[in-house]
C-alpha cells in the first residue's frame, strides 16, 4: 500500500494557498455620491492587512520541509503535519508583528440633509474643516473626495 500522507499535506497546503489568495467579486454597481461639508478631521492609524495569510502559508511550507527531514514512515508524516501547523502559527505571528499601520484620517462630514457621517480612510488629498466634499460609495467603501 502506498503512503499518501505527503500528498495529503501538499493538497492541504494548496487549498490553504487558494483560500488565502481568494478575493471578493468586484462590484460593478453605480457608486453613490453625496455632498457635504467637513466638520472634523482626526489623524488615526489604520491596521495594515495587506498580504494577510502569506506568513502562515510560508511558515507552513517551511514547517513541512523541516518536518520531512525528521524520522521515516509514519513518524515522518506526523513530523510534517506538526511542522506545517507550527510553521503556520509562527509565520502568522511574525507577519502580524511586522505589519506597519497606515497613516489615515477619520473625517466627519455633515451631508446636505444634516446627517453626520464618519469615514476613516488613508491620508489622501489635503482636506480641511469647512471644505465642501463628495462622499463617494457606501458602507465601508465610502471615500471623501474634494469638490
Amino acid at each position: 500500500m502506498v503512503n499518501r500522507m505527503p500528498a495529503l499535506v501538499i493538497a492541504l497546503l494548496a487549498a490553504l494557498l487558494a483560500v488565502a489568495c481568494a478575493a471578493p467579486a468586484p462590484d460593478y454597481s453605480q457608486p453613490e455620491i453625496r455632498q457635504g461639508t467637513i466638520e472634523q478631521i482626526t489623524p488615526v492609524n489604520i491596521a495594515n492587512n495587506h498580504g494577510q495569510g502569506l506568513g502562515a502559508i510560508l511558515g507552513g511550507a517551511a514547517g513541512v520541509g523541516l518536518g520531512s527531514l525528521i524520522g521515516a514512515g509514519t513518524g515522518r508524516d506526523v513530523a510534517m503535519i506538526a511542522g506545517a501547523i507550527g510553521g503556520a502559527l509562527v509565520g502568522n505571528e511574525v507577519q502580524r508583528n511586522n505589519a506597519q499601520p497606515i497613516p489615515g484620517e477619520q473625517i466627519i462630514v455633515r451631508t446636505r440633509n444634516g446627517v453626520l457621517v464618519a469615514i476613516t480612510q488613508p491620508v489622501g488629498p489635503p482636506l480641511q474643516v469647512g471644505q465642501r466634499v463628495y462622499l463617494q460609495g457606501s458602507g465601508e467603501n465610502t471615500r471623501v473626495i474634494p469638490q
